[in-house]
């Protein structure tokens, strides 16, 4: 038998684009491209030049007479593909004209056809064609997405405002430019065999995170320093275990690797991972939680070393002799885009000087007012330089965030020490060379509000470049991977003539956004060779355990429709979870192994496997079925019939799905004695022991009874058990329920078991009687009360929000008062109404900004329930005030400003931070 454990099935990875959507569906954001699931025809691919391109002119005539319904334009041709244009005048569900690119012929084309276009669509603006209003997308057609565009193209208000000249006369004018791309069939593409390298897995959102993490892992010298750091931890709880187990598989891996465990040693949870993060922040963030990890080792300072620059800041004043400098180090450096032509320029603005004079002023420590120049410049570059380049900004004018996409250039080579080193400082060693070379070209292609993100490494800086683009690795020239990331327009030729000949202008939305650099001088050093003595041993032997273990699941997964699983609960179970895992009922089944059997095997054959596994005889084994209760609670219910043991396991899951249960579920009463013919008058019934003095509850066993018999004729028996005198005089409670409230009645020991209502699998709790001042809980009610409310509360420090301070053991039932009482019991606190309490706001992780009210909240249940009542917090923030909070919420807020004072008539001036104020005397006469 094989223990098994459920495994939730993996999200597939999906992709991202702009506000680009198929008509008449639901909008859906998706980040990073999609395998297609069969090429076009081949003979299709080889004839298709590189790109044909065509501009088509719509005329729609009577627009009105459209109003509430699609309509198609007539079809053109395209690379030898039928296209048309889709327009819903009044809207796909919007205020806004909706528009598409549609696949003419969808219908027709064989299964697994695609086909890639660049596109734009335009409404022409007949009175000043310079206000026409254009978008423009790249996208891959197949028969799922057969039409693609733009839902909210522009308001339907500026559409028909006979003003502003979209629409005269009636008439609206359509374009629509399309260049048809050559598409390569990678379906079957085999990237580690094309290439040598394989790809990462997009999670959904991380294709930033994924052109990142092959960046970091082709620097040779950052992937040594990787596998060199000592490490103890599980994958998903570190950082550093988890980039190794990544590089390893990255370096030795066949197929595209999974980067799940990296983004949960990140803390993110499934819902992150489909978000969009800043990827110069992950960098940093990855690069600092690293050099904290290498701190102490071997490889102490490899961040530094590798990325780290300094540059100095530094004011100067012309007409004396005073200036000020500041050093700082930087890891990155983040160049404008906007108005400047290269990278050179983006220095030259860079360390450009201002000059701080008139009202701008430099107030300086010795001389006063002076006029002076304000700048930068550098100290030192590092081995690795990292630039962000800034193609994203805030627009003021608009209040939005754009994309910046001019053409921007980039060397092969980057001179940092041209025009006499005009970029260096003083303080600068001449004698390092800052001549660098291009290793990696991260692209982000799209606008804004989404897109996809890839990137141009060359590992060896040699004269091949590769292209990392999630799960894909494909060899590209030079060309591809500089001038194509430029930016700015890209202007096609025609191949349809006949059509209109002016000349198709695209802007590029794809474009680069970070450029890694390796200095010449370090290239030998950084990318160095890697061997596998580098790599961890002990990283070998679990990543191959990890490859053993997938390989057992993904073969009981191809078996899985020839097995089953069904729990077994025994007394081992019930006596190791009770008055530990949990006090009410008998077991939680979610903790009970699963045992996997073939759905064939005949269940007496299980009898016979738990008879070797576990020493109980066959006959000494009877099997109950386990279900739920009306009151919610569950019990073992009746043993299984003879013929129901004949079945097989399968037909027992079955039965027990009809049953209303979600899984087979059993109880094996054993009984190393032959068990005896069970008659109607039996009963079997559980029995827990309750310790009012230690406060303990624990499970002692069961007992096969008659419900004509009394609980009185049981006593001695169940001294027995409990060690207890023979004569010793206890109580007994039956566990009936405990929600939404605890309900355990006392047992009249003088009647019997029936007239008690006691049958099959009730729980019975006993105890010692003692009087009930005797103890703080003196019997089983009191206790199970105490336990269904305790809840341990962590309190914060305002101040301190993200740290626990403290932990109370309280009840929810406990009042307002009684738990600031408390909590000045523990802070030493004579007063306990100037503490001030504020509940907790999980998804946030922060106080909420209204704290709790004196006396507002009735119990501690309600302070720490949440908006979902089915959730509750366990943190609460505290301050300690200077004046009780009664008093606090009673005083007002005033504002008092001093007109036309001197600094000398305001002698002393204080404002509290509970809105008192004072002021002295001499102010106020």
């Amino acid at each position: 038998m094989t223990m098994v454990t459920p495994r939730a099935p993996e999200p597939p990875p999906q992709d991202q684009d702009e506000e680009m959507l198929v008509p008449q569906q639901e909008v859906e954001v998706f980040e990073g491209p999609q395998p297609m699931e069969e090429s076009m025809p081949a003979v299709d691919n080889e004839s298709l030049p590189d790109a044909s391109t065509s501009r088509f002119t719509w005329k729609i005539e009577s627009i009105s007479k459209h109003s509430g319904r699609k309509t198609h334009s007539d079809i053109f041709v395209v690379g030898g593909y039928s296209w048309r244009v889709l327009v819903f005048p009044t809207g796909n569900n919007v205020n806004h004209l909706s528009m598409y690119l549609d696949v003419a012929d969808a219908k027709s084309l064989p299964i697994g056809w695609s086909r890639s276009a660049q596109f734009s669509l335009a409404v022409i603006n007949q009175l000043d064609s310079k206000h026409s209003v254009r978008k423009e997308v790249t996208h891959t057609f197949n028969s799922r997405e057969s039409d693609w565009g733009f839902t909210s193209f522009m308001p339907l208000i500026d559409l028909y405002d006979p003003s502003k000249g979209y629409i005269v006369n009636d008439q609206c004018i359509i374009e629509a430019e399309v260049a048809v791309r050559k598409i390569v069939d990678y379906w079957n593409y085999d990237s580690k065999k094309e290439t040598g390298y394989v790809g990462l897995k997009n999670q959904g959102a991380t294709c930033y995170m994924n052109s990142l993490l092959q960046t970091l892992y082709h620097i040779p010298y950052f992937r040594k320093a990787v596998y060199h750091m000592p490490t103890v931890d599980t994958p998903s709880g570190s950082i550093p275990l988890a980039l190794q187990s990544l590089f390893y598989r990255l370096q030795h891996g066949d197929n595209s690797i999974s980067t799940k465990e990296l983004t949960k040693s990140f803390g993110w949870d499934s819902y992150e991972s489909f978000m969009q993060h800043d990827v110069q922040e992950l960098n940093r963030v990855l690069c600092e939680k690293l050099e904290d990890k290498m701190k102490g080792t071997i490889v102490e300072g490899t961040i530094q070393k590798l990325f780290e620059g300094h540059h100095m800041n530094y004011i100067e004043c012309i007409g004396v002799d005073y200036k000020s400098t500041r050093k700082e180090s930087f890891y990155d450096l983040a160049l404008d885009v906007k108005g400047c032509s290269d990278v050179y320029a983006s220095f030259d603005k860079y360390v450009a000087v201002e000059m701080l004079d008139g009202d701008n002023k430099y107030q300086s420590e010795k001389y006063g007012l002076q006029d002076a120049k304000k700048g930068m410049l550098f100290i030192d570059f590092p081995p690795v330089l990292q630039l962000q380049l800034k193609r994203f900004e805030y627009d003021h004018a608009r209040d939005i965030m754009v994309k910046i996409n001019d053409r921007y250039e980039f060397p092969l080579q980057l001179d940092l020490d041209r025009d006499d080193g005009k970029y260096l400082s003083p303080e600068a060693d001449r004698s390092v060379r800052n001549l660098y070379t291009l290793h990696s070209v991260l692209v982000h292609s799209g606008g804004v509000s989404g897109g996809h993100y890839y990137a141009f490494i060359r590992p060896t800086l040699s004269n091949q470049w590769y292209k990392f683009d999630d799960e894909r690795v494909t060899k590209e020239d030079l060309k591809r991977a500089l001038e194509e990331q430029y930016g700015g327009e890209e202007e096609l030729p025609h191949t349809n003539p006949g059509l209109n000949m002016n000349p198709l202008k695209f802007t590029k939305y794809s474009n680069a956004y970070m450029l890694v650099y390796i200095r010449e001088s370090d290239k030998e050093k950084i990318v160095c060779d890697l061997e596998e003595t580098d790599i961890n041993e002990d990283l070998k032997t679990r990543l191959r355990k990890e490859d053993e273990d997938k390989e057992n699941k993904k073969k009981e997964k191809a078996e899985a429709h020839m097995f089953t699983t069904f729990k077994v609960a025994r007394d081992h179970d019930l006596a190791a979870q009770i008055g530990r895992d949990l006090f009410f009922d008998l077991v939680d089944y979610e903790k009970i192994h699963p045992i996997r059997v073939l759905k064939d095997m005949p269940f007496n054959q299980v009898k016979e496997e738990f008879s070797k596994e576990f020493g109980i005889p066959v006959h000494s084994q009877r099997f109950w079925w386990w279900s739920k209760r009306q009151n919610n609670t569950y019990r073992p219910t009746r043993p299984l019939t003879q013929q129901e043991e004949s079945y097989t396991v399968g037909q027992l899951k079955d039965a027990a799905i009809r049953m209303n249960s979600s899984e087979l579920r059993l109880y094996l009463e054993e009984n190393h004695l032959t068990l005896a013919s069970r008659t109607k008058d039996d009963i079997l019934l559980f029995f827990k022991l309750y310790d009012p003095e230690k406060e303990e509850l624990r499970y002692v066993g069961n007992l096969l009874l008659k419900a004509s018999s009394k609980p009185s004729d049981i006593v001695p028996k169940l001294n027995e058990i409990a060690g207890f005198q023979h004569d010793e005089d206890i109580e007994l409670y039956e566990e009936i329920k405990f929600e939404p409230n605890i309900m355990c009645e006392p047992v009249d020991c003088d009647v019997s078991f029936s007239l008690n209502q006691i049958a099959d699998g009730d729980i019975l709790c006993y105890q010692k009687r003692c009087s009930l001042d005797q103890h703080r809980h003196p019997n089983v009610s009191s206790f199970f009360e105490y336990v269904h409310n305790r809840q341990v509360v962590h309190f914060r420090l305002l101040e301190k929000p993200k740290q626990d301070d403290f932990s109370l053991e309280l009840s929810k039932r406990s009042t307002y008062d009684d738990v600031v009482e408390k909590v000045a019991q523990h802070l030493g606190m004579d007063d306990p109404s100037k503490l001030r309490l504020t509940q907790h706001i999980p998804h946030l992780q922060q106080p909420k900004h209204q704290y709790i009210k004196y006396r507002s909240i009735d119990h501690l249940s309600d302070m720490l329930l949440l908006r979902n009542p089915n959730q509750m917090s366990d943190i609460l923030y505290y301050e300690i005030l200077d004046i009780p909070l009664p008093e606090l919420q009673g005083l007002i807020t005033l504002r008092v400003a001093f007109h036309q004072a001197t600094p000398n008539e305001v002698v002393c001036t204080k404002f509290c931070a509970y809105s008192r104020f004072y002021v002295s005397k001499h102010v106020l006469q």
